[in-house]
């Protein structure tokens, strides 16, 4: 018989009990630990969570500061408007998705309920535009142009309008086309995305929902100051929501205001006669074809030679860069982005590349003396150069028999540059050199000059242009071979006889792709400001600055400036003595070149000008017009897309801009109180406590004279109304600042 003890519990079930004891145990253990942490170790972090469960804030976005011109007259500012926005959370919660609303206020606005509804809606890839690329749980505007009675409608039927509001609001305003445009220099603002907020959560300039970013231009680049730091009112409140005491206020701090180089004066003459270039172009028939050139695109860059500092960047073709504000149409943003629009969007002369033509010489030139050929060597100048079955002609056939480099720059002369290309070809190997045998000193030059890659101009997306040398020419082959090999045709058209070659040898560096680079012309290309900062060296004895627009960075409260100096890029890769050679000869493009029947009665004795034209073509377009230029003070370069020869489209638009600088009359005189800004512009303007600004002191003020045609449209040629400053700011003045609140094979010369 078992014996069994007193308690009755067999040594199976008191093993049990041992095992729940000591589970029972371990559960204990594990919650008084963790009771521990969260009350003891962490206690005092979830109190002040859970104290915020209890506090509601309310933002008070800050006041985006101001883009100034040189003189102060601004280039951006803000104005208060009334903007009828819709929040998106409160109208899902409608069984209708808030449609009824939606359609009632766009009967009070006197919009179509279609383009209302269309504004509120977010943006993905399938969405085209108007859509809501901004934050869904932000108040969506719907417009900005409310009149005082349609606001009050409104709101003083509020419970017909749930989710809607009418209230004052400081949105960003741009000059109007017209009045130093200036459109993509500036760029434009829209609202900032869910994916921004969360990647700047954790870093010093941190975005809130209600903030507006800058997208392109200076607005992009100085987002980070000119945006200024949001306040925020915390409020205690109680369960339902009541108010109950004020928590804490961070007041918002203004951001800082920014002063560019440009001044708006001269991006006004600049602006107009780039766009007169281009209209008079388009009235030009092209000898070869007998069509009418297109001009549909171009820029413009006036640069100090000293500093690098930008005095005017024009675009074109240009737009308004006032419909981003408040949320762009539908009509609008096709017109920016469709494709009968020439991308306006696009800043050319930062963008826009293209073959350079001739002005690339002055590259050649240099990389010619570094291979060793002298100077003044007898290099002749015939009115074709033959390899193999092909022939490369000279600019209209022209032949000016043994001249010197300078007098190959002068009148630019195409096929002294192919036979000195073609020599340095043979002797670096031909289309087989042995490794490491080429010296390929007309590629390495251009690298030297700083030519295939970035100016590092404070502005973004810019474009690299283009250095066709082997390493180019092995990427580019590797990228492209298997579609040139599918496409190409030993006896097919023009372009798939090219994919056939370069399927083969596409490779290779060929005779006639060094005859054709050594113009500026084959897959050479290059952006206007690399062009300015090249004609800057030149002009200031052969040192290349960073190009900039930002001069200074000033605080709301003008106590605090912070200059933005300008920095040295590269030398010339120049001897002192073939920098005077160029520079004379380029002096010669304006009295005795190229360029002289354009410039004819300039007081070059006065103010001297240096040049260098281009006519770059291109397969299946008109050819493009390329003019580089430098005086003593200024670089301005202009290049129009379609538009003929560099000297015909763009010399009168480059000599009017020179005019209106230093005050420089039809018949050749020149008047100092009519020159815009004859040197400079050193000083910045002030910015007061008080909102207003001084500008900096010049010697002359030429504005004052010029008030009266502030409005005129310019004229062509001399000194020109357009000339005038694009706001009552003149220098010396204190005027009060606006309302803030919140290749082708065949070439040209």
């Amino acid at each position: 018989m078992t014996n069994i003890p007193e308690t009755g519990r067999t040594p199976r079930v008191q093993i049990r009990l041992v095992v729940i004891q000591i589970l029972v145990l371990s559960l204990l253990g594990t919650l008084g630990g963790r009771l521990w942490y969260l009350q003891i170790r962490e206690g005092s972090e979830y109190a002040k969570e859970a104290s915020g469960n209890h506090v509601q804030q309310v933002v008070d976005p800050a006041v985006r500061g101001s883009i100034l011109d040189a003189r102060g007259v601004p280039l951006a500012d803000n104005e208060t408007r009334l903007v009828v926005s819709a929040s998106r959370t409160d109208l899902l919660k409608m069984k209708d998705d808030g449609k009824a609303v939606l359609t009632k206020l766009a009967g009070v606005l006197g919009m179509k309920p279609k383009e209302v509804q269309q504004r509120v809606r977010l943006c993905d890839a399938k969405t085209p535009q108007p859509c809501w690329n901004g934050s869904p749980f932000q108040p969506i505007p719907i417009t900005d142009e409310a009149t005082p009675r349609q606001a009050m409608q409104i709101r003083e039927r509020s419970e017909d309008f749930p989710g809607i509001t009418a209230e004052p609001e400081a949105l960003r305003r741009y000059p109007a086309p017209g009045k130093s445009n200036t459109a993509q220099v500036l760029g434009y603002l829209s609202p900032v995305t869910d994916d921004e907020i969360q990647k700047a959560k954790d870093t010093d300039s941190p975005y809130l929902r209600s903030d507006q970013v800058g997208r392109s231009g200076l607005e992009r680049e100085y987002d980070k100051e000119l945006r200024g730091k949001a306040g925020v009112t915390r409020y205690e409140v109680d369960n339902l929501g009541r108010v109950i005491g004020k928590a804490k206020s961070d007041p918002a701090e203004a951001g800082s205001s920014l002063v560019t180089s440009i001044d708006s004066r001269v991006q006004r003459v600049a602006e107009y006669e780039l766009h007169n270039a281009m209209k008079i172009a388009r009235t030009q028939v092209d000898r070869v074809t007998g069509e009418k050139y297109k001009a549909d695109s171009g820029a413009v860059v006036v640069m100090e030679a000293k500093t690098g500092r930008i005095v005017a960047m024009a675009s074109a073709p240009t737009y308004d860069p006032n419909v981003w504000v408040g949320g762009i149409s539908a009509k609008d943003y096709k017109q920016l982005t469709g494709k009968d629009s020439d991308y306006p969007l696009l800043n050319r002369a930062i963008q826009g590349q293209s073959a350079p033509g001739s002005t690339f010489k002055v590259v050649s030139t240099a990389a010619a003396v570094q291979a060793g050929y002298a100077w003044d060597g007898g290099y002749p100048c015939t009115s074709s150069y033959s390899v193999g079955g092909q022939v490369f002609k000279n600019f209209e056939g022209e032949s000016f028999g043994p001249i010197s480099l300078g007098r190959a720059l002068e009148v630019s002369c195409d096929t002294v540059f192919y036979g000195l290309a073609d020599r340095e070809w043979k002797k670096d190997g031909g289309i087989n050199p042995k490794k490491g045998e080429p010296k390929d000193y007309f590629y390495k030059t251009a690298h030297q000059f700083g030519l295939g890659k970035q100016t590092g101009v404070d502005l973004p997306n810019e474009v690299t242009g283009r250095v066709p040398d082997r390493q180019w020419k092995q990427d580019y082959w590797k990228a492209n071979k298997d579609a040139w090999c599918k496409s190409g045709k030993k006896n097919g058209t023009y372009v798939e006889k090219i994919e056939y070659e370069g399927c083969l040898e596409g490779y290779k560096m060929r005779e006639g792709d060094s005859i054709n680079y050594s113009i500026g012309q084959g897959d050479t290309l290059l952006t206007p400001i690399q062009e300015a900062t090249i004609y800057g060296a030149l002009a200031n004895g052969g040192t290349e600055h960073v190009p900039t627009i930002g001069k200074a960075i000033v605080s709301a409260d003008g106590k605090t400036v912070k200059e933005i100096k300008p920095k040295v890029l590269r030398k010339l890769p120049i001897s002192q003595a073939t920098h005077k050679g160029i520079d004379k000869a380029l002096a010669g493009v304006i009295t005795a070149g190229t360029a002289a029947w354009k410039f004819k009665g300039w007081p070059q004795d006065k103010i001297t000008l240096h040049a260098k034209t281009g006519t770059a073509e291109v397969y299946g377009k008109q050819t493009t017009s390329w003019l580089a230029t430098y005086s003593k003070d200024y670089t301005v370069v202009m290049t129009i897309a379609q538009a003929g020869t560099g000297s015909g489209a763009s010399g009168e638009a480059v000599r009017s801009i020179y005019s209106a600088l230093y005050g420089v009359q039809p018949d050749g005189s020149i008047d100092k109180k009519k020159a815009l800004l004859p040197t400079p512009q050193k000083g910045l303007p002030k910015v007061k406590t008080d909102g207003t600004i001084t500008s900096p002191k010049v010697a002359k003020d030429p504005a004052k004279e010029l008030h009266a045609t502030d409005n005129a449209s310019p004229s062509p040629g001399g000194t020109q109304p357009a000339a005038t400053t694009a706001s009552p700011t003149s220098t010396n003045r204190t005027t009060r600042r606006r309302p803030r609140r919140r290749g082708s094979r065949r070439m040209l010369t």
